[in-house]
């Protein structure tokens, strides 16, 4: 891809003509459309930010339900105003905090029902007047004839809005606003003066103590009315808390009107700390470029050539999402709300973060970041040692300094393994291990959550498993599921233990990561719920689901059995050796896709028979044919997710976007690679979708990936050089990219005869 452009730099000097060429810096941003996965069920957001900040000023279009996790959602037609939190592609929602809507004209408060997904001050708008790029978001009110802007530093968003001429001109700050109509349990509002606003709040949803505080200043003095009584939603219904300020003042045809909005977990002064650090003057242009640099920094950081547009926009879209979260949770000054809910003086060169949705990012996000940025991965493990230190056990979803008990396993452990088997050990490694050896065991003491997230958080599997080596499906939910990760991510804590010596607990967990084999039924040859007499559940369907509440989570037998990423060559075994394995897994991308039950789980798409590429448990599952001597199987199938799974288009994703997980994927498979088990730092070959790929790594090295006589129908690797040596397996290590070189394909229309071991 050429990114590099070049100006002819003249200057006239002593009557003759200089010219220089000079290059600008690659505008990576071009290549983004921030609106891929906006449709769908993607739940990700166009709103301006920076690589991992702290706010997210975006618009909110919905309030309600699961494709209103992010706030917006391409099929809409209104805009409810912009608000200033946002998650990024979860399938449970939170946030949108502090919403700001300008407005013209009489302004219109009242409530339009419980089910209704507007506002009453809500506007029309057209996606032709909607433009989303990195670091800014621009759109028309057409009910108000307002140009919106948004642009954002890592604390703080500057807005601009372009007014008509009116007398009636103004804004709606609504305070007690949020996605899916949260509890507002505590809630204070301050006008401080004729430009300034600022407030305080507590909100319990996903995260049931979710803190925030914010100071907004306005480039115009207003007059205003507070609304702070309290209003019913629907007629006769339960009466609300209500914090919305109604700001007026005249403008002129054209004038701007600019807000700054400084976000905090910690106090009000620290919301205004934050911004008005980051954004002293109303320099918008400024403030925009700023972003926009950022930005392309972090894309810059691997560059593709192909002659396909649309697959460069959806690969720096998928490197963009990568970048949305974790989010920053430290103030300017250093202090930031810790996990027992206490503020904490903190060192802001080295922050702590929020948002981990470690069931999905411990698979391909963080073994991304372990690549293309290993400094911010031990950040973040840093951030997860920490929160450990101040709940008392490590997060398995963590919220704004909550502990949510969403999904399972203990995936923080994954996260740290495989960062300290890569060599990045820039972490306290004895409290990052004695926290793994806490989190597999069933204690429930000392953790501080409430009391109906603890069952949640240190679920009875834990003590099952430890107790009789399995998790009877009559005495835990999702049973096979947990047990499957809990057996990953004790092999997880026993390479660990192997690393520092602990003889003991490397052989008790190394015992433990084989207990997948409990599960296996031969009869049926899929893992299976055993209850405690020991007997299989029955009845029993492969493609059976009850949405969290079955023996799986978020998926079926079909998905599920397949996750032994760490023992492949046991699963293997245990499916009748080489053959009844391939068998097997020929007949996951062959089945019928239909799924049984009433209430099965939204989560399985982006199917290829059974195989469900939309949700997690499936990922690694297409790179199990290399383990077996089937590459050319494993190349077709990626090249299948990359080419019809992929889109650039709003519903560009076949599943939640995740903070990151089903970007990451797209990321390695697209260079031609992925790592099948996070802690085994080898990764095995794809397909590579481009010419070439090159990832810029520290201290100017290279790692280059060629693909030779490329095309659509030239998916099939015809031969494989790692700088300049013959590859006869399909497989490389962690250690061959960062210490730089070159990894060769010769592609081919199909799979070879002779060229790669079979």
């Amino acid at each position: 891809m050429k990114l590099i452009s070049t100006l002819l730099g003249c200057s006239l000097l002593l009557g003759t003509v200089s010219c220089s060429q000079q290059s600008t810096t690659p505008d990576y941003t071009a290549y983004v459309n921030p609106f891929i996965g906006t449709g769908g069920h993607g739940h990700t957001f166009p709103g301006a930010i920076v690589p991992n900040g702290m706010i997210q000023p975006s618009p909110d279009t919905r309030i309600y339900d699961w494709d209103a996790c992010s706030g917006y959602h391409y099929s809409d037609s209104t805009i409810n105003g912009f608000s200033h939190t946002h998650l990024s592609g979860t399938g449970c929602g939170d946030y949108g905090d502090v919403l700001l809507m300008p407005t013209v004209g009489k302004q219109e408060t009242h409530s339009m029902g419980s089910k209704s997904q507007q506002m009453a001050y809500a506007s029309a708008f057209s996606h032709q007047n909607e433009v989303a790029v990195p670091g800014y978001y621009s759109v028309q009110l057409d009910r108000y004839g307002v140009k919106a802007e948004l642009t954002a530093t890592k604390r703080g968003a500057l807005h601009r809005y372009t007014f008509p001429e009116s007398k009636e001109a103004g804004f709606i700050l609504d305070f007690d606003y949020s996605l899916q109509r949260q509890t507002n349990k505590e809630m204070v509002i301050e006008v401080i003066s004729d430009t300034e606003i600022r407030g305080r709040k507590k909100t319990m949803y996903w995260a049931f103590d979710q803190y925030i505080n914010f100071y907004a200043k306005f480039s115009k003095p207003f007059t205003y009315t507070l609304l702070t009584d309290s209003m019913a939603l629907d007629e006769g219904g339960k009466l609300l808390p209500t914090a919305k300020v109604l700001l007026n003042f005249n403008t002129k045809a054209g004038e701007e009107v600019l807000v700054k909005v400084g976000i905090s977990a910690v106090d009000m002064e620290g919301a205004k700390g934050n911004v008005e650090a980051e954004i002293p003057e109303w320099d918008f242009e400024g403030v925009r470029q700023q972003a926009k640099k950022s930005w392309n920094d972090y894309l810059s950081k691997i560059d593709i050539e192909t002659t396909n547009e649309d697959q460069k926009t959806i690969f720096y879209t998928a490197l963009y999402h990568t970048g949305v979260q974790p989010n920053l949770f430290t103030d300017v000054d250093g202090r930031y709300l810790g996990m027992d809910l206490n503020v904490h003086q903190g060192d802001v060169n080295k922050p702590i973060y929020t948002v981990f949705s470690l069931w999905d990012t411990f698979r391909a996000y963080h073994p991304l970041m372990t690549i293309i940025d290993p400094e911010l991965n031990q950040a973040f493990i840093r951030s997860l040692i920490q929160k450990q230190q101040e709940g008392g056990v490590f997060p398995m979803w963590e919220l704004a300094g909550n502990y949510t008990g969403t999904m399972i396993g203990y995936h923080a452990v994954s996260v740290i393994a495989d960062a300290y088997m890569k060599g990045y050990r820039d972490f306290d490694v004895d409290a990052a291990y004695k926290a793994s050896l806490r989190v597999a065991e069933y204690d429930t003491t000392g953790i501080k959550c409430p009391a109906l997230v603890l069952p949640h958080l240190m679920p009875q599997a834990k003590y099952w498993k430890n107790k009789i080596g399995y998790v009877p499906c009559d005495k835990d939910n999702e049973a096979v599921a947990k047990a499957l990760e809990y057996a990953y991510n004790d092999w997880c804590i026993s390479i660990l233990a192997d690393s520092l010596g602990d003889v003991q607990n490397r052989d008790k967990y190394a015992k433990f990561a084989e207990g997948y084999k409990t599960y296996f039924d031969p009869s049926t040859r899929f893992m299976r719920g055993l209850d405690s007499k020991g007997e299989w559940r029955t009845p029993f369907s492969p493609r059976a689901s009850t949405h969290r509440n079955d023996d799986y989570c978020e998926g079926t037998a079909w998905q599920w059995t397949w996750f032994v990423p760490h023992q492949v060559d046991g699963l293997v075994a245990l499916m009748g050796g080489r053959e009844g394995f391939i068998s097997k897994l020929d007949s996951l991308f062959t089945a019928d896709s239909t799924l049984e039950g009433e209430a099965t789980s939204a989560d399985i798409s982006g199917l290829i028979g059974q195989y469900a590429h939309g949700n997690e448990p499936s990922h690694h599952i297409t790179h199990l044919y290399n383990y077996v001597d089937q590459p050319w199987k494993t190349q077709q199938l990626v090249d299948s997710v990359l080419q019809t799974l992929y889109f650039n288009d709003p519903d560009g994703i076949s599943g939640n976007e995740d903070c990151g997980q089903m970007s990451a994927w797209y990321i390695l498979n697209s260079m031609g690679f992925y790592q099948v088990a996070p802690g085994k730092p080898v990764y095995s070959i794809g397909r590579p979708l481009f010419d070439k790929v090159t990832v810029n790594l520290k201290a100017g090295k290279k790692f280059t990936v060629i693909a030779k006589n490329n095309s659509r129908a030239n998916k099939y690797i015809q031969s494989m050089m790692l700088n300049g040596k013959p590859l006869d397996k399909p497989f490389f290590t962690h250690r061959d990219i960062v210490d730089g070189g070159t990894l060769e394909f010769v592609m081919g229309s199909t799979p070879p005869a002779n060229s790669i071991k079979q």
